[in-house]
């Protein structure tokens, strides 16, 4: 009994841990500039296959649902990723879902030489001059390495910066830990003011 109740806490605590870590990378390096202009840029993940993979298409669902309800169709959405093999690039299998499967009729616009999350920001900052609010959605970790490499680009966009809505409490619950955890690896990079939370 008590090692039934050990594994049961032990499986709480690691659950509880990985909704902690996601939500606090979620709200680092992000403010509350206004603004009528924005933009919500996607980051893809290695997609091989001929449509979006299930990251792919989970990222797609959490930039659409990022768009703010009183910009609307005045958001611009950039989906941002290269081939990684010889088939479509992600950005285009990512506009792709989003218009066929998520019936997303909004502005689009594609950013597909990327292979790296440096080179996202690199080659999306161009698109990202004239606007106001500026959202990375992947998962929340991927997504703060994005704007640190945002801020260490361009730090005068930086200010700009608002949160995406790739967190929700109990959304991919289950693998939450497993993100966490590899989160902690891709993050090792960053220095530790790049990680601070901003609420």
């Amino acid at each position: 009994m008590r090692r039934k109740t050990g594994v049961a806490i032990a499986g709480a605590a690691a659950l509880a841990w990985g909704e902690w870590l996601n939500w606090r990378w979620s709200r680092a390096h992000v403010g509350n500039s206004g603004g009528a202009a924005e933009a919500v840029v996607v980051l893809g993940y290695r997609n091989p296959q001929a449509t979006a993979n299930v990251i792919n298409r989970w990222r797609v669902r959490a930039g659409i649902r990022s768009i703010a309800t009183d910009s609307g169709r005045g958001t611009l959405v950039i989906f941002s990723g290269g081939a990684t093999s010889s088939g479509a690039a992600e950005a285009q299998l990512m506009a792709d879902y989003a218009k066929s499967v998520l019936a997303f009729d909004g502005t689009v616009l594609l950013e597909a030489q990327s292979r790296t999350t440096w080179e996202n920001i690199t080659n999306v900052l161009p698109l990202l001059e004239d606007v106001d609010r500026i959202k990375i959605a992947s998962q929340p970790a991927h997504a703060l390495k994005a704007r640190a490499y945002l801020r260490r680009q361009r730090p005068d966009l930086a200010d700009r910066l608002v949160r995406a809505d790739d967190y929700r409490p109990g959304e991919w619950m289950v693998v939450k830990p497993l993100l966490a955890l590899y989160g902690l690896w891709t993050l090792r990079g960053l220095r530790t003011d790049e990680r601070k939370i901003s609420l």
